[in-house]
């Protein structure tokens, strides 16, 4: 079976039930089959299940370069589900949320089911999961280098700190750099979740072609 979408449109909120004989391809969800697919999902994943939509994600990431994102001790569920559904967005490797802190997934809008999530509570545990990536600061402290000048590694962890403090002492130490993203008008920083697509498009810009 080709990925056409053989359902009738319902504008605004995906396809109706699936038109003709049902199919058997196997990455498809007899339920959203039978009664319609309003997920916020390309067309091309019209009707497949969650799995199989990540195994997908997780087959186009393979052999390419690899990102991870971090965010350590943010405090707004918001922030860190937008964050999230950005990371779905770039097709990351992977979200870690470092803190003690859990979260209320329901700000990620539900894209947190097609990534590869984890929590590590401690620094040391963070550091730990990240093996020999690099580990690549997000923050505007003294020092810090201009985001659009930097050539990031094709595989690396973009850490981010809380809006109001910025990235802990701890996290600071284990960066090979911290990047700081330009800005030009009065506010010292800018949303952290925004921050966030900044640099996953920047680094996506660099290290893949499509």
């Amino acid at each position: 079976m080709s990925d056409a979408v053989s359902g009738v449109a319902t504008p605004g909120n995906g396809v109706g039930p699936w038109q003709g004989d049902l199919p058997t391809d196997s990455r498809l969800d007899p339920e959203l089959l039978t009664h319609g697919d309003a997920r916020n999902v390309p067309d091309q994943y019209r009707y497949w299940t969650v799995e199989a939509i990540k195994a997908d994600l997780d087959r186009q990431r393979a052999g390419g370069p690899q990102l991870w994102v971090a965010i350590e001790n943010w405090s707004h569920d918001f922030n860190i589900g937008s964050v999230v559904r950005t990371a779905n967005a770039f097709n990351v490797a992977g979200v870690i949320i470092v803190g003690k802190k859990r979260w209320n997934r329901r700000g990620a809008m539900v894209t947190d089911r097609y990534l590869n999530i984890f929590h590590c509570e401690t620094v040391a545990e963070f550091v730990t999961s990240c093996g020999d990536l690099p580990i690549i600061g997000i923050d505007n402290i003294p020092g810090s280098i201009p985001l659009e000048t930097f050539q990031f590694p094709k595989d690396c962890v973009l850490v981010f700190g809380q809006e109001s403090t910025g990235l802990s002492p701890e996290i600071q130490e284990i960066c090979l750099s911290i990047l700081h993203i330009t800005q030009f008008g009065s506010t010292r920083s800018i949303n952290a979740g925004a921050a966030g697509a900044i640099a996953m498009f920047e680094w996506s810009r660099q290290n893949r072609t499509g």
